[in-house]
């Protein structure tokens, strides 16, 4: 798996740079404040290229939840697409992981290391650049879990592209007991989703105003119920 990983990073220095910055600003306490201790800035590094022989994206997200509006958790995510064959059918390979701290004063905790492998298939209707792909996942709990991942992006540009419509959806499980103390007594697998759809309205050539709303379910708490937070965001292209 390490070796993945590898493949991944030495990808970011083949293609040409496709980037944005991007700064949200997440009321999620004012919408839910039992479960959220504030609202806080989150910022955004995304880097993306697509061509007609596969894709590569990097995306890595720090949110400044720590005391002080220090960061609290730190979270990468590294996706590789290529064919070696004419049907638009490509080899897909993911990685996720990051780092995080539960309140002030705590030690912290891991974004468990997940690698994904798969076949994904990119394909454009009524204007909309889409794609679609569907994963063998490993996650590397003390107690390892097998699992399917389900993924869909897409990205459509409105009025003469003054506005995108953009974001991605996953679905995915996991095992419920992770071999530590607080899940020793679990079974089974737990089912998640995630969604993040965006819409940006392009001030200039660089420069974007917008908001994402984040769904979760299954994500942050174990509870069955569905947790929406939407943000305030601007985004500079570099």
């Amino acid at each position: 798996m390490k070796y993945l990983l590898l493949y991944f990073l030495c990808s970011l220095f083949i293609f040409s740079s496709s980037q944005s910055l991007q700064l949200h600003y997440d009321f999620r306490h004012s919408l839910d404040p039992k479960r959220n201790e504030k609202n806080y800035p989150t910022l955004y590094f995304e880097y993306f290229k697509g061509e007609d022989s596969g894709s590569f994206l990097l995306k890595i997200q720090s949110d400044f939840i720590g005391q002080k509006n220090n960061i609290g958790k730190f979270y990468t995510q590294v996706s590789r697409s290529f064919r070696l064959w004419k049907p638009k059918i490509f080899l897909q390979l993911e990685y996720s992981g990051g780092l995080g701290i539960a309140e002030p004063g705590s030690y912290g905790f891991y974004l468990t290391n997940a690698f994904s492998i798969g076949l994904g298939h990119p394909f454009q209707w009524k204007g909309a650049w889409l794609n679609a792909y569907t994963c063998y996942t490993f996650s590397n709990f003390k107690k390892p879990s097998h699992d399917a991942l389900l993924s869909f992006y897409w990205w459509k540009g409105l009025f003469n592209y003054k506005m995108e419509f953009s974001g991605d959806f996953s679905i995915w499980t996991r095992n419920k007991n992770r071999g530590d103390s607080f899940t020793t007594n679990e079974r089974g697998k737990r089912f998640s989703f995630f969604a993040e759809p965006q819409l940006w309205v392009n001030i200039s050539r660089n420069f974007s105003v917008g908001s994402k709303i984040n769904f979760y379910y299954h994500v942050l708490v174990a509870e069955n119920i569905f947790q929406v937070y939407p943000t305030a965001a601007i985004k500079y292209k570099l």
